[in-house]
């Protein structure tokens, strides 16, 4: 037996779930100004290893995440670039996105500029350059650069759209 499909008017029609397929472009500007991430590299045992993260997507669309040489998502993306990047919203029940790519670690002082992008995605100029590069270096910090490969579309939970009158 079909259940019964409620009216498109219905309040819970608000909360309807979707996927949103978006080019490299579309996927930008989704990122604009979401910068929890959660990034899962992969352990040695081939389980994943899963890092809250702060990260951005800069203006050349390579994903950036900052962070030490010793952490272990660092090691992990060295030994095996391949990642995954869960993006999320401000709300548990926000729209969000994962994203697959080929990550690449890279140390100071070779970051340099990469720091530089890094800071500008996610939050824009800084007063002093080069006072901000050499923070970097004296907290001898490293840079993950991910090469996005592929992505889901941008999806919401909720109700099935199924559920409802068209």
């Amino acid at each position: 037996m079909a259940a019964k499909k409620l009216p498109k008017d219905d309040p819970r029609a608000a909360h309807r779930s979707s996927n949103v397929t978006v080019d490299l472009d579309g996927l930008a500007a989704h990122l604009e100004g979401r910068n929890r991430w959660v990034l899962a590299t992969t352990r040695t045992d081939g389980r994943p290893q899963m890092s809250l993260v702060t990260g951005g997507m800069t203006a050349d669309r390579t994903l950036a995440i900052s962070t030490y040489p010793e952490r272990v998502k660092a090691r992990n993306a060295r030994r095996n670039p391949l990642v995954s990047v869960a993006v999320l919203g401000d709300e548990f029940n926000d729209s969000w996105v994962q994203i697959d790519g080929t990550a690449t670690v890279i140390d100071m002082p070779e970051a340099g500029d990469a720091f530089v992008e890094y800071f500008r995605c996610i939050s824009g100029e800084h007063p002093d350059w080069d006072e901000y590069r050499q923070a970097m270096a004296d907290q001898g910090k490293c840079l993950i650069l991910i090469e996005a490969t592929r992505w889901s579309p941008i999806s919401k939970g909720g109700f099935p759209p199924s559920l409802f009158e068209d």
